[in-house]
């Protein structure tokens, strides 16, 4: 099944959902209109429980250009400014807070508030000709909230060289530094994507939300509360239907059949 609007694609096969950027002469910077259309599709994926994994993809040459400069030029207020960032930063948080694996699909480029996207994302692959930058100190802007999704990535000293240098970094610098997972050749990067989507969905839905979610949550956490924390939801997640028939499966030299409860 597949939805559209304007600037945002929406097609659901399988338990799969891939949400495509849409604005291609523009090359997808994220105007008010493709922030709120992200909301709501990510606000749909969250309260669908057959969704297993989704992918967020884009059409056009390019993957994200960031914030639609045109746009924030046009209305030079500092209040509106600070409704917009926080309109991005519920987007990117609603991505983190998903309840499924989000991937990055790259292609092209993925600037300022577009490589924010793709470090939000719990999984990204990219072409090996795509690049990344945080590049709004080139028109002397510091990339205040892309810094928040970079540094949660790259470590701090790379990711504080990118901020202040603005400066693109290939693909494959990208998988070094940590802000992407694989980088393939072009004509690979469908075969790679669907290889990863296809992986998640063989698993237990149980066990990949119980994953998704604690593995986010933790990170804010002191060591000893991660620990207790993790504890609880691993004490939890052995009481799913799911665990009991994969560890049955694997003492019996069997595939699993998952229930999902």
């Amino acid at each position: 099944m597949t939805a559209e609007n304007p600037v945002l694609l929406t097609d659901v096969h399988d338990g799969v959902v891939t949400l495509t950027l849409n604005r291609p002469d523009q090359y997808n910077a994220l105007s008010e209109a493709l922030l709120t259309a992200l909301q709501d599709g990510l606000a749909a994926v969250a309260n669908d429980d057959s969704v297993r994994c989704v992918v967020l993809a884009a059409n056009g040459r390019a993957f994200c250009a960031g914030h639609d400069l045109k746009q924030m030029r046009s209305k030079p207020e500092q209040r509106y400014y600070e409704q917009l960032f926080a309109q991005c930063g519920r987007v990117m948080q609603s991505i983190v807070n998903l309840p499924v694996p989000v991937i990055a699909r790259v292609h092209g480029t993925a600037t300022a508030a577009g490589c924010q996207l793709v470090a939000s994302c719990d999984l990204a692959v990219a072409s090996d000709d795509a690049r990344f930058a945080v590049s709004g100190i080139n028109v002397g802007l510091f990339c205040s909230t892309p810094a928040v999704a970079l540094s949660r990535n790259v470590p701090a000293k790379k990711a504080f060289e990118m901020l202040i240098t603005g400066e693109f970094i290939s693909a494959r610098d990208a998988v070094t530094h940590g802000l992407i997972n694989d980088a393939v050749a072009p004509n690979q990067l469908d075969a790679r994507v669907a290889a990863l989507v296809q992986s998640i969905c063989q698993k237990s839905p149980v066990a990949v939300r119980t994953g998704k979610g604690m593995f986010q949550r933790q990170r804010g956490m002191s060591l000893a509360d991660a620990y207790d924390y993790a504890g609880q939801v691993m004490a939890c997640n052995m009481m799913a239907e799911d665990v009991a028939e994969g560890i049955d499966a694997f003492i019996q030299k069997r595939q699993p059949v998952w229930k999902g409860r």
